[in-house]
C-alpha cells in the first residue's frame, strides 16, 4: 500500500463511500481506485490529485499532505546509483535487500533520520 492509498482509504472510510462510488464519482474505474489504494498503480497523476481534493473539500495543509503523500507514492522505484561513491551504492543496495524486513517503527526512524539529515544542509 502506497501513502496516498492509505490515506484516500481512510478520507473514503470517515465519509463511509465504497469504491465503486468514488471511482464514479471521480471518473475512474473501480478497479483503478482498488489498484491506487493497495499500491498496485504507479503515482497517480496531478490531475487526479487535484479531483481527490476537490472531491473532499480538502484545504491548506489537508491539501497539501495529500499532494506530498502522492510524490511519495512509487511503489516500484529505481535507483540510479552511477557516479556516486560506493558507500552510497552499498546503502542502496542493502536497503533494497533488506528494506521488507524493517517494522514499521524502524522504517518511521530511518525516515526521519533521512528528514533530520536534509534539515542540516
Amino acid at each position: 500500500m502506497t501513502p496516498f492509498g492509505k490515506k484516500i482509504r481512510e478520507l473514503r472510510a470517515n465519509k463511509g463511500l465504497n469504491q465503486k462510488q468514488m471511482a464514479k464519482d471521480l471518473g475512474v474505474s473501480p478497479a483503478y481506485l482498488s489498484a491506487l489504494e493497495h499500491g498496485h498503480r504507479g503515482q497517480p497523476t496531478w490531475a487526479f490529485v487535484q479531483r481527490v481534493i476537490s472531491y473532499f473539500s480538502l484545504i491548506w495543509d489537508d491539501a497539501e499532505e495529500i499532494e506530498q503523500l502522492a510524490r511519495h507514492s512509487h511503489p516500484r522505484l529505481t535507483i540510479d546509483a552511477s557516479g556516486l561513491p560506493p558507500e552510497a551504492v552499498i546503502l542502496v543496495n542493502k536497503l533494497s535487500q533488506k528494506i521488507r524486513t524493517f517494522s514499521t517503527s524502524r522504517l518511521v526512524e530511518l525516515s526521519a533520520l533521512i528528514d533530520k539529515k536534509d534539515e542540516k544542509i
